[in-house]
């Protein structure tokens, strides 16, 4: 691979997770400024698995054989840049629609989501020793995130809506660039059924191994409480009054250091003690968050969030070198394909709704922050009464118009507040969630899904390759 080609395929990687990283994590701390609820933030984190499952089944068969997978890319990238500035424009409108922003969320991830594939396509086809090059281009994506995250604290943009025009402005990049990527003609042909569409020949493999059964149940499991982590870290890094962006890229960071020692310790644990200290790294994180978030020990927090690396590289890459082996060649996309659906699409669809109803659980009324706040006092007594009939509405619709009215008028209070009030009044509403119980509960989750797996799993002895980060 010549040098002009790298350096297309590395600033390709970079822009690829800069878009992902320049809003998945830190956007519910802007978010929760303009109405955003904890149901609503389920619904947020929903979206992307959905269309994890479903688009790159339908833009994969387009790119292998109908249209280059370079163009598909610029495509894509353009779309998924002009569905985000929609979603700006409603974020900035007088009294903003969380459910209209969230549709917009899942039309940027139905453009988004088949570009992971698209991104890996090009670069291995340009490619004449992936298993030495890949590795090398991939890990710019991580960095990618990384540099997202640096880039949003470094510029404040950690609260504010202008991390979404950074996404919007490094997506327009990506799509304009992706037409002068090295031409990547589709190579399929001839008859394709609907089975290896979906990959469901690959679902063999659970019925003949047992412990890979075990494998994909705990991996999809364990993706529950991943995303507690994905979709609330940030707003306990915010109320600790650290810069959000840079803390939480440090999880990205660990991904690189625990990658380059994972090897070593491959050879001493092998697969079921890797994957089984990867779920123990769970266990401990959201102890610590649920020890110190409620009274904001930062080193706690920190540690969590540097446990990362452990969480994800000895579990999910561990899994796909697991998966590479136990699967025949010619089902070893389907396999890795399967992986993910289990995951990333159906483990975090699931994960997204239960931290949205856990959260809500231990996030108290509207009313009780903003008591808090001397300047808004006197609409402590509205706020409540509002709240009340949302509760005590008699219809879907009846609750709708309620919650509608109390985020107007929330919205209304809001704007009239100084930049010091409002940052008093956003520390108040953060400190009034019951972190410790909302942590407890995915730390107690993983720790039983790490003693089944314990328990259930057996593997034969697997040569450690190499694998990219995410």
């Amino acid at each position: 691979m010549n040098t002009k080609t790298r350096l297309q395929l590395s600033v390709m990687m970079f822009l690829q997770f800069f878009i992902w990283g320049s809003w998945y994590v830190t956007g519910p701390n802007y978010l929760a400024t303009i109405g955003f609820q904890a149901g609503d933030f389920g619904t947020m984190y929903s979206v992307g698995p959905i269309a994890g499952m479903i688009a790159p089944f339908f833009v994969g068969m387009i790119a292998d054989r109908f249209f280059a997978a370079q163009k598909v890319l610029g495509v894509m990238s353009l779309l998924g840049a002009a569905f985000m500035y929609y979603a700006t424009t409603l974020m900035k409108g007088s009294n903003p629609s969380p459910s209209a922003i969230n549709y917009l969320f899942f039309a940027h991830m139905l453009t988004y989501y088949p570009t992971l594939a698209l991104t890996n396509t090009i670069a291995m086809k340009c490619m004449t020793n992936p298993e030495k090059e890949f590795p090398g281009i991939r890990v710019l994506g991580t960095i990618g995130w990384i540099a997202a995250g640096l880039t949003i604290s470094w510029l404040k943009f950690d609260t504010g809506i202008n991390m979404f025009y950074l996404t919007i402005t490094s997506g327009l990049l990506l799509g304009v660039l992706s037409f002068a990527l090295p031409h990547t003609p589709p190579t399929g042909s001839g008859p394709v059924s609907i089975t290896q569409i979906l990959g469901f020949d690959a679902l063999g493999l659970l019925v003949k191994n047992p412990s890979y059964l075990v494998f994909m149940i705990s991996s999809m499991l364990i993706c529950i409480p991943l995303a507690f982590y994905y979709q609330i870290t940030s707003r306990i890094v915010e109320m600790s009054g650290l810069p959000i962006g840079q803390t939480m890229s440090y999880g990205q960071m660990s991904e690189i250091f625990f990658m380059l020692v994972m090897p070593l310790f491959f050879a001493r644990l092998g697969v079921k003690w890797m994957l089984a200290v990867g779920m123990l790294a769970w266990v401990a994180r959201y102890a610590l968050f649920a020890l110190g978030a409620p009274d904001e020990v930062r080193w706690m927090i920190l540690g969590g969030i540097l446990l990362h690396g452990i969480c994800y590289d000895f579990f999910f890459v561990t899994g796909q070198i697991y998966t590479d082996q136990i699967a025949p060649k010619h089902l070893r996309a389907q396999a890795q394909g399967m992986l993910v659906l289990f995951t990333l699409g159906l483990g975090m669809f699931i994960g997204a709704q239960v931290a949205g109803k856990i959260e809500a659980q231990h996030t108290p009324p509207t009313s009780v922050p903003w008591s808090k706040v001397a300047s808004v006092s006197a609409n402590v007594e509205r706020i409540k009464a509002l709240e009340d009939a949302v509760g005590k509405a008699p219809g879907a619709e009846a609750k709708k118009m309620a919650a509608d009215a109390l985020a107007a008028l929330v919205n209304e209070i809001r704007g009239k507040l100084a930049p010091e009030q409002q940052a008093e009044l956003r520390k108040a509403e953060l400190k009034s969630i019951e972190w410790q119980p909302l942590w407890a509960k995915p730390a107690a989750f993983a720790g039983i899904i790490l003693a089944l797996f314990v328990v259930l799993f057996r593997a034969r002895p697997v040569v450690a390759t190499a694998a990219p980060q995410r």
